[in-house]
């Protein structure tokens, strides 16, 4: 049986003094009480990945541990046992450090799994979580200290700046079809004040970055431009004044500025939000635009309740899986239209009870039969389902005009909406988290849906980075089921 050791403390010092010390292998012979002598192995450096130290305890006892990770970005190594005498079995180790909200102090995370003899569990976890992780605590803010290594009391020590680092990203140099989305080598700068730099794990794809990419909303993203408005992965570092986020956080962003189809990007604090353990990467890009959309449609526009006759159209989509899903655990009638049976499958089993199957955009008079018209119909269809919605739509009912994947929205008269007393709407998902607060709560309502099965996780189509425009044909294709990320 495995045992595993976990051991933070706080050291008064900047991360990169704390980390300028850890990130040699070899340092421990200098500041742990532990350590008799130590050397690498064939004359390698100390911070190459790989290197393997020899080393010999107080004790008597020798040691060979090889260096496996080491991220100068997340201020983390791993290691391994490789030999010993202590009988420790496959001893694994991990170093993270953080900084602190005040800049000016570190947080230092140890941890590690190994397997012991049996009958020695305890003499083996107790000698690595205090002889070795506790100890070595306190001799390195002894190194520090006696190294004048700590600035007095009072005293703000000199943050050195931050550097570019190199990314990969997809750009839009001419408006047009999928082929205009083209990779490219970059650097992500420094985060300024209140950005946070985030290596991005997974990136969301949605409707919106085909508009822009086609050039429909040219003031959104003027040329050249990198299309993508949400992605998940890790801090690599923050700017000044932004505090409770840290390097290694796991997050995800949505922002009304496009930039997400790239490895490594800044963005305002304000965009962000954790991402919870049980909420993996991918997921989340597929999930954290889609699923407040969903939020916001449910709750603020339609108001639905129990009763209410809600038409989704493209219901096996992203957000129409959500929707439809969600809105039926609300006691919503949901009726769907979709363009295959495959899909119609799809959208029962997440809840949509009346399916529609058409390509040619022809809907209205199945709604009418199947609930007497829709209270609220939720289109992201455009100028092909003009007057088919307006048909479909019962006394009072709601038109949320959520995109025009058929093409644009021709100017709708208002005397298109006089003859049954309807309503209109054009929502933009930015103006519902204008806030981080209201980011963070609407975030939270799609996790907690996501965990009580209200919500179901999508299937998800993965693309690599490189490969944006083969996504992006596919989305245009109507084949799609669910959501599509990116992989960089």
């Amino acid at each position: 049986m495995l045992q595993r050791v976990v051991r933070s403390t706080i050291i008064d010092a900047p991360i990169e003094r704390v980390w300028a010390v850890l990130r040699d292998f070899n340092s421990h012979e200098a500041w742990h009480e532990v350590v008799e002598t130590s050397r690498i192995e064939g004359g390698e450096r100390s911070d190459q990945v790989g290197c393997v130290r020899s080393f010999t305890l107080r004790d008597g006892n020798r040691i060979r541990e090889q260096l496996l990770t080491l991220s100068d970005t997340e201020h983390k190594s791993t290691y391994c046992i490789v030999e010993a005498t202590v009988p420790l079995q496959r001893y694994v180790a991990t170093v993270t450090l953080k900084p602190v909200t005040d800049g000016n102090r570190t947080f230092w995370h140890w941890e590690s799994t190994f397997a012991t003899p049996p009958g020695m569990e305890r003499e083996l976890r107790d000698m690595v979580a205090q002889g070795v992780y506790e100890a070595g605590f306190e001799n390195l803010r002894r190194h520090l200290r006696q190294g004048s290594d700590l600035q007095p009391a009072g005293r703000a020590a000199a943050m050195p700046m931050a550097l570019a680092v190199p990314t990969r990203r997809v750009v839009v140099e001419r408006y047009g079809g999928p082929e205009e989305l083209r990779p490219q080598e970059a650097e992500a700068p420094a985060p300024r004040e209140g950005e946070v730099r985030i290596r991005q794990r997974a990136i969301g794809v949605n409707f919106i970055d085909v508009y822009l990419r086609r050039g429909w909303v040219p003031s959104l993203l003027p040329l050249p431009g990198v299309p993508g408005m949400e992605a998940a992965g890790s801090v690599l570092d923050v700017g000044p004044q932004v505090s409770g986020l840290l390097p290694g956080d796991r997050v995800a962003y949505l922002g009304p500025v496009p930039g997400a189809y790239c490895e490594v990007r800044c963005v305002p604090a304000a965009w962000v939000v954790r991402l919870p353990a049980a909420v993996e990467d991918e997921l989340a890009a597929a999930l954290l635009l889609k699923g407040i959309t969903a939020d916001y449609l449910l709750r603020d526009l339609g108001r639905v309740q129990r009763g209410t006759r809600l038409l989704v159209h493209a219901a096996a989509g992203g957000v129409g899986l959500l929707v439809c899903s969600w809105a039926r655990r609300l006691g919503a009638v949901v009726l769907g239209t979709v363009s295959s049976e495959e899909k119609a499958r799809v959208a029962r089993e997440h809840g949509c009870e009346h399916v529609i199957v058409t390509r040619d955009y022809r809907f209205a008079d199945a709604v009418q039969r199947a609930c007497g018209g829709a209270d609220v119909v939720i289109d992201g269809l455009g100028d092909a389902a003009r007057d088919e919605n307006l048909a479909a739509l019962a006394r009072r009912g709601h038109w949320i005009s959520l995109g025009q994947a058929s093409g644009p929205l021709a100017p709708l008269p208002a005397d298109a909406l006089l003859a049954k007393s309807l309503s209109f709407s054009r929502p933009v998902v930015f103006d519902y988290v204008a806030t981080n607060e209201q980011l963070a709560e609407r975030a939270q309502r799609v996790w907690d849906a996501l965990a009580d099965g209200t919500i179901k996780a999508p299937p998800i189509e993965r693309y690599s980075l490189n490969a944006a425009a083969e996504a992006h044909a596919r989305l245009e294709s109507r084949a799609t089921i669910g959501a599509l990320v990116l992989l960089p």
